[in-house]
């Protein structure tokens, strides 16, 4: 499909569609639009002259600011696009307003729990002196009897939890 066809034919939509089939390189079970960092999609109004292409621009949230995998994510959107015959895809990524669990689909936390990760749960306030803290179901067994080990797990965005049912060790999603 030649450039010109893809942009004549790619809707919003075909465009998100083929966005759900790039997963995130550390949550593989779990794509880009399912973690909720694709914020936007639009055809841009120039045309390099030199194959008469429109240029995409796919706007990105990272989970954080320093997230290492950002530009392999960009990278994976990129070369997806191509794939289809988009040859002009420009990703941008905005940092405001930040990144929250809350634009995580239900699929994507379903996904995560599918994985092992527990997905982010409402924080519930425990006391006035000890704050909020998270009653994080263990996503091996669904107990409710987890205990946090560390407020960083295998990524800066998740904790480490275990069950004190199964026993095992897990990751938790942090709200955010």
């Amino acid at each position: 499909m030649s450039a010109a066809i893809a942009t004549e034919f790619a809707t919003r939509e075909t465009i998100l569609s083929w966005l759900a089939e790039v997963m995130d390189p550390e949550v593989p079970v779990v794509s880009v639009l399912d973690l909720g960092i694709v914020r936007d999609v639009q055809w841009l109004d120039d045309v390099d002259s030199a194959d008469h292409a429109a240029t995409l621009q796919v706007t990105v949230t990272p989970t954080y600011s320093g997230c290492p995998a950002t530009e392999v994510i960009a990278e994976s959107i990129r070369q997806a696009l191509y794939q289809r015959g988009i040859t002009q895809v420009q990703v941008r990524t905005q940092l405001s307003p930040a990144w929250t669990t809350d634009w995580m689909t239900t699929k994507g936390k379903e996904a995560l729990r599918g994985y092992g990760i527990a997905p982010p749960v409402q924080m519930i306030d425990a006391s006035a002196l000890l704050g909020k803290r998270a009653v994080v179901p263990c996503p091996q067994c669904a107990s409710r009897k987890t205990r946090l080990l560390s407020q960083f797990g295998s990524t800066a965005c998740k904790a480490l939890y275990q069950c004190q049912d199964c026993l095992e060790p897990f990751d938790y999603f942090k709200p955010h």
